[in-house]
């Protein structure tokens, strides 16, 4: 996050959508997002940790989100379920339209990459962020990618990214459980929990 003043002012999240809204809104992939929030599942544990957490102070969540994204469509509908189970409010803002807010969570300082999520306490304090996907998703795309280049060797780069594009659809699941852990580590390390 960028030092000094920010543009996500009270009464600017305040105008961001909720998830229901954003989903009223969306123009395409109804049925993926539909699919990952069935999928999202927290456990006893994760629905209690995020109630203790907004007992302590994480009491909005800010999302950046487009619905063409395939980060967005698994990852959003899990900040949604972590949103309903601790009461805790979501407001979604379509990055293309708030360029402004995106600015300020750049990935490494240049990327507008999505899901951004960002939490902040009662007194609008900024609590962290985290961005597009969890750090194993990162390096198990990597490894899928060049296993697959590999065994299609002397393919074209459209069959390969098919073919690696349908492998990592296959471990969404277990990457919207890893991110319900970086989440948590998040607040759990920016509140002491």
């Amino acid at each position: 996050m960028s030092q000094g003043t920010t543009v996500v002012t009270p009464e600017r999240l305040a105008q961001g959508l909720t998830y229901q809204q954003f989903i009223a809104q969306i123009k395409v992939n109804h049925d993926r997002f539909q699919e990952f929030y069935e999928s999202a599942k927290l456990t006893n544990e994760d629905a209690e940790f995020f109630r203790t957490a907004v007992g302590q102070g994480a009491c909005t969540v800010l999302v950046l989100g487009e619905d063409w994204c395939p980060d967005v469509f698994r990852g959003l509908p899990v900040v949604a379920r972590i949103a309903e189970a601790s009461n805790m409010d979501i407001r979604i803002f379509p990055r293309d339209e708030n360029l402004d807010i995106m600015s300020e969570f750049l990935k490494d300082g240049q990327h507008q990459s999505i899901p951004t999520v960002v939490f902040y306490n009662a007194g609008h304090e900024y609590l962290g962020h985290w961005i597009e996907r969890p750090n194993s998703a990162n390096l198990e795309r990597a490894k899928i990618t060049e296993t697959v280049k590999q065994e299609m060797a002397g393919a074209d780069d459209q069959e390969i990214a098919t073919e690696a594009r349908r492998r990592t659809t296959d471990r969404y699941p277990f990457w919207q459980q890893e991110t319900v852990k970086e989440l948590r580590q998040l607040l759990a390390d920016r509140l002491g929990i």
